[in-house]
């Protein structure tokens, strides 16, 4: 039996990070930590064991499986796979800080622009509390979020999570 997706919840943990809460047939699993480590505290503190999660139909439908990526081996907490073309860095990925300055471009062309265009710049780069960056071609595409990867270029999420067993 497939699992279904009950409810999903955002909770706050103790370092004010919000989480997912996924609440399957059998287990609740736990997503967007913003590193490992965090991830593996968490798992510690409430007794689950740390499982990768996919996001693979361009919804907010997560699935374990089973080292798909490599998650738990690399010790990453976050991967996208859109392909050959694309590629998503998040902003705790080494690479990261080489887009940084396109980001400090974007935000100063923001300002300089009239209130009607800000507005719709927002919209691009409002997600910048934990943005990743898109690349198409290796060239700067976009910024997203790690919740909006999810719908984009028919990406596949994948995240390190906690899973603790109902019963």
């Amino acid at each position: 039996m497939e699992n279904q997706i009950k409810i999903i919840i955002m909770e706050t943990n103790a370092y004010n990070q919000k989480l997912n809460r996924y609440d399957l047939n059998d287990r609740i699993v736990y997503t967007g930590f913003s590193s490992f480590k965090d991830a593996e505290e968490c798992a510690n503190k409430k007794g689950g064991t740390l499982v990768e999660v996919a996001f693979k139909d361009g919804n907010d439908n997560p699935e374990i499986v089973e080292n798909e990526v490599g998650l738990l081996d690399k010790q990453l907490h976050f991967f996208v796979d859109a392909g050959e073309e694309y590629k998503f860095i998040h902003s705790s990925d080494p690479g990261f800080r080489k887009y940084a300055d396109e980001l400090q471009k974007i935000k100063a062309k923001q300002l300089q622009s009239p209130p009607d265009e800000r507005y719709l710049a927002n919209f691009e780069i409002e997600n910048t509390e934990d943005p990743i960056v898109v690349l198409k071609n290796d060239h700067f595409e976009s910024v997203t979020s790690r919740e909006r990867s999810k719908y984009l270029k028919h990406a596949k999420v994948y995240e390190i999570g906690v899973s603790l067993s109902k019963s």
